[in-house]
């Protein structure tokens, strides 16, 4: 449950980077949509990673790397 929460963060992360790049095309930077969208992906970004740091604290997510 928690792997699927974290891919689906980091899918809506890549639409809002798109959007953003969208909004800053069409309204040439002139509007705040893109501010929005920036917010809007810092956010999930910050909600992904404290899924992550979460799940190797509680050891939901562990590394398996021999080295």
């Amino acid at each position: 449950m928690l792997k699927a929460a974290i891919v689906l963060l980091l899918l809506t992360t890549v639409v809002s980077l798109f959007s953003g790049l969208f909004f800053l095309v069409k309204d040439e930077g002139r509007g705040s949509r893109v501010v929005n969208a920036l917010t809007v992906r810092v956010t999930l970004t910050a909600l992904t990673v404290a899924l992550i740091a979460w799940g190797l604290y509680t050891g939901q997510l562990a590394s398996h790397v021999t080295w």
